[in-house]
């Protein structure tokens, strides 16, 4: 079987949640396949960086380049065990795109893991796939999330939640939690 995940980003897609589950997953010894609608292999995105300075919503500030390793019309999900979707402002506008939305749906409908944070529940929502499932995200995305028929999950900034193969958390910060869980959802396991 194959050990390739499928990362679904664009511009301004968070830097800490596009980059740690790369770089992360990568290190469990997967192939991470990050791609973009109207990108290929070579070209990047810039990410943002979301801070939680004590205002009533994150900063933003200009983050790192990140490298697309394949191409967007190259993804069969056939070949993928799993998919990750990272938040920031990306997934405004990667909601609108057709394709992303299939990928999402078929990734659903054969019950693959798909891991998502922050504003990446817009996404989930758009792909309708949220009807009655828990799930967490970004607070200002709790709507959407109601909107979609999902169950909002109001957990902790550094939990996050599973429900069947879907793995949620509301942002970066939750990434030991996010992670542990879709690697258990991946039916892997790490041992010390």
């Amino acid at each position: 079987m194959s050990k390739k995940i499928l990362m679904l980003v664009g511009d301004y897609a968070e830097d800490y949640e596009t980059m740690v589950p790369f770089q992360f997953l990568t290190g469990l010894g997967y192939t991470v396949h990050a791609v973009c609608p109207d990108k290929n292999t070579g070209d990047s995105i810039a990410t943002a960086i979301h801070d939680f300075e004590g205002e009533q919503t994150y900063s933003e500030k200009r983050g790192h380049n990140f490298a697309i390793n394949y191409d967007f019309s190259a993804v069969h999900t056939q070949d993928y065990v799993g998919l990750v979707i990272p938040g920031g402002r990306a997934p405004e506008y990667l909601r609108m795109n057709e394709r992303v939305l299939e990928i999402v749906r078929e990734f659903d409908a054969v019950q693959k893991p798909i891991a998502s944070v922050c504003h990446g529940a817009q996404i989930l929502a758009a792909a309708d796939v949220l009807k009655g499932r828990r799930c967490s995200a970004y607070p200002a995305c709790a709507a959407e999330v109601k909107l979609a028929g999902g169950q909002y999950a109001d957990i902790a900034v550094t939990d996050a939640v599973t429900d069947g193969h879907l793995v949620t958390a509301p942002a970066w910060p939750a990434h030991p939690a996010w992670m542990a869980q879709f690697v258990k959802a991946l039916g892997a396991s790490i041992s010390i």
